[in-house]
């Protein structure tokens, strides 16, 4: 069958799919965060609506957005402002993964990821070495101290930027919603980032996840798409073939290192994690990317909650792949 809701002044299509006696296959979809989000779920009735989902998409914006939240309010203040429970989980998570990854995660990189013209206002000017060392200056999460539902900020020009992190917050924040809900069969997708959760109703078998290799590299026949397959846990990538710069035939990363304040440069393409959550496989991606392959893939291998695949350069410029020993157990 196919469902329509009329939600205010605006048509909201939700398709409906029996899929046996007892469950329906549901999918919404919507805009948000400059992307698109994506759900489906398996239920005996719809029990979940697009106008909800929005609304708690909305309520994030207000705290977590590069643009207009709670976080300009706090790159605006000279010592901090007191911080609403999205805010506060997310600086508890980058706080946790700064110590973690030996300051390879640093959401307060955001002066110098501006300064490279990856920021609001976009800029190709190549900043000099004197402007970086200005504004690493002001790089650290050791000058950030949260306190109940206060931040504070030792140098006015501490500045933080969860975007890297916060679109994941949001799909485990839908999922939570989901499962509040009564739905124990879902995906959610918003960004690229995924938490999945039960059975494909319609086979009765675990989803299947397909992580694409990036297009804008050629690479060897052996490394192409992955299928994953699993029921209960989530899956980011972080890589640089989508946001970049290039300056005299060399790419210039959006991932930036908060040791140095220039541009990663090693033999990663992307890193793809899987983890219990959302959240915790974003707030990893990206370091590990940092990290190059040989350290990453032994941080991995030892922290054996956030199984990786890798894509990489190898030294005669063609392009391979790898994955941890849990992360091949995922694989089908």
């Amino acid at each position: 069958m196919i469902c329509f809701l009329l939600i205010g002044l605006t048509y909201s299509f939700l398709s409906c799919k029996k899929v046996g006696a007892d469950f329906l296959k549901l999918n919404l979809n919507g805009l948000a965060q400059s992307t698109t989000w994506h759900l489906t779920y398996y239920a005996k009735d719809a029990l979940v609506t697009k106008y909800q989902i929005d609304s708690i998409l909305l309520v994030i914006d207000s705290s977590l957005s590069k643009f207009y939240s709670r976080i300009v309010a706090f790159n605006n203040s000279k010592s901090g402002i007191t911080i609403d429970e999205h805010f506060r989980k997310v600086v508890e998570k980058s706080l946790e993964t700064y110590q973690q990854t030996d300051v390879f995660f640093d959401i307060t990189i955001l002066p110098v990821v501006a300064a490279w013209g990856f920021g609001a206002n976009r800029t190709k000017l190549i900043p000099d070495s004197i402007k970086i060392k200005s504004l690493i200056s002001c790089v650290g999460s050791d000058f950030l101290n949260l306190k109940n539902n206060f931040l504070f900020k030792s140098k006015p020009c501490v500045k933080i930027d969860v975007n890297s992190i916060a679109q994941a917050y949001s799909v485990d924040v839908l999922a939570d919603f989901l499962e509040k809900s009564n739905i124990a069969d879902y995906i959610v997708e918003l960004g690229g980032e995924l938490h999945v959760h039960g059975r494909n109703r319609l086979e009765n078998k675990h989803f299947k996840i397909g992580i694409e290799a990036p297009s804008d590299y050629e690479l060897q026949p052996q490394t192409m798409e992955k299928i994953l397959v699993f029921d209960n846990g989530a899956i980011t990538t972080s890589g640089n073939f989508r946001k970049y710069h290039e300056s005299k035939g060399i790419k210039l990363s959006h991932l930036m290192d908060p040791h140095t304040g220039y541009s990663i440069q090693n033999e990663m393409i992307s890193v793809t994690v899987y983890a219990k959550d959302a959240f915790t496989a974003d707030a990893y991606d990206t370091p590990l990317k940092a990290m190059g392959l040989q350290r990453a893939m032994a941080f991995v291998e030892k922290r054996k909650d956030i199984p990786a695949y890798f894509i990489n350069h190898l030294p005669d410029g063609t392009v391979a792949d790898a994955a941890s020993t849990k992360f091949y157990n995922l694989m089908k």
